[in-house]
């Protein structure tokens, strides 16, 4: 894997949609090892957490000043909530499920939002993100490679 296809696996796992689950495939149809792939998208997957942790207040009071803004926070949290039951019931267990299960409106971005949402602080909340971040890349690398079946809805 050439740097190009480096720096991309880093940014495309710590883009808000796609996160590992794009950034490790990414890599591996791009020639990088399994090791690689896997290392990148961690570290490009966990990059946005703090800054995450740190901008998400004063961001959303910037946000909210606009009614584009409103809107758009709005939406975000309504989506969090629906998938942050599981933080609501089981605290920190819940916060790694929700980081862990490697689907759509998952990851480390929706576990930031509902930490700061349910008031979670930083420190207690990075633990079970970072360890649902790692379990949520071994089973997506893992797929990736074939070693674990996808199961698809025909």
């Amino acid at each position: 894997m050439n740097p190009l296809d480096a720096i991309l696996t880093v940014l495309i796992s710590a883009a808000p949609i796609a996160e590992l689950r794009g950034g490790i495939p990414f890599a591996l149809a791009r020639g990088g090892s399994p090791a690689a792939a896997f290392c990148l998208a961690i570290f490009g997957n966990l990059t946005v957490v703090p800054i995450l942790f740190l901008g998400l207040r004063s961001g959303e009071r910037l946000l909210r000043r606009t009614t584009f803004g409103r809107r758009l926070v709005d939406s975000v949290f309504a989506r969090v909530r629906r998938r942050a039951s599981a933080i609501d019931r089981y605290g920190a267990l819940g916060l790694f499920l929700l980081v862990a299960i490697p689907l759509p409106g998952t990851g480390a971005w929706t576990g930031a939002i509902a930490a700061s949402f349910f008031g979670i602080p930083p420190r207690r909340a990075s633990i079970p993100i970072v360890l649902g971040v790692l379990a949520a890349g071994i089973v997506v690398l893992l797929a990736s490679l074939g070693v674990i079946r996808v199961v698809t809805i025909l």
